[in-house]
């Protein structure tokens, strides 16, 4: 076995079930940065890339060939937009912390209507998009019928919750929660057991997070008001 090798399939077994450490490592990289991101904090971003490259080679294992589960090409491909995406955040992030008054990251607010019917209306027709896709993708595996709308799901929902996060729309957050109730299961179903509890946990944060911008955003609409009236 070569040291890639090693390192690749470098596990835990816990309960009779084999846990890669790169599983384990790529999941508590995503934990740190979506505390970054609750706390607005530019390091979010960078912390969060590294995670999302371990995440694609646990989520993409059998393709690779290495890897007996059921290969979740949702998760797999959305590491990929992940760091993407970003990228971008990182940069609007730190441009705004580096251009502002405050000093902060970001200053949550709510999506306009029209944004909101914008991702919406993103969201529903991305998934139905994906669903095709991956359906085309997986073919040569079996999958019940739900399996591929819930990748799909997860996908779009993903990718969309990250660039609201950038934007610092609190949507973000409620968006983020209809993934995870996706998500959850179908990690559980797949045997992805340390995503799955990361997953669950993370969908606390997310709830405590949502309350903790909704609460900076609040703060804010109060200060205009009064500076308008003064």
């Amino acid at each position: 076995m070569s040291v890639w090798e090693q390192i690749y399939t470098a596990h835990l077994t816990i309960g009779g079930s084999q846990i890669t450490w790169r599983e384990i490592i790529g999941n508590g990289f995503g934990m740190a940065s979506a505390i970054g991101g609750m706390r607005r904090k530019v390091w979010a971003w960078p912390v969060g890339i590294v995670g999302n490259v371990l995440l694609f080679t646990v989520f993409a294992g059998l393709v690779f060939g290495m890897d007996d589960r059921a290969p979740m090409l949702g998760q797999a491909g959305r590491q990929i937009f992940f760091i993407v995406t970003s990228l971008y955040g990182w940069y609007v992030w730190r441009e705004s912390k580096n251009k502002g008054s405050t000093g902060e990251a970001v200053i949550p607010h709510w999506a306009s209507a029209k944004q909101r019917l914008g991702y919406v209306i993103a969201w529903g027709a991305g998934v139905v998009v994906m669903h095709w896709v991956f359906e085309i993708i997986g073919a040569g595996w079996p999958a019940p019928w739900w399996y591929f709308w819930c990748d799909a799901w997860i996908f779009v929902g993903s990718l969309l919750a990250t660039y609201a996060m950038a934007r610092g729309w609190n949507d973000f957050w409620l968006m983020w929660l209809a993934v995870d109730l996706v998500g959850v299961p179908e990690l559980i179903y797949s045997k992805y057991y340390p995503s799955a509890a990361l997953y669950a946990l993370y969908a606390l944060l997310v709830a405590y997070g949502f309350t903790q911008w909704l609460r900076a955003s609040r703060s804010r609409d109060v200060a205009a008001r009064e500076m308008e009236a003064s």
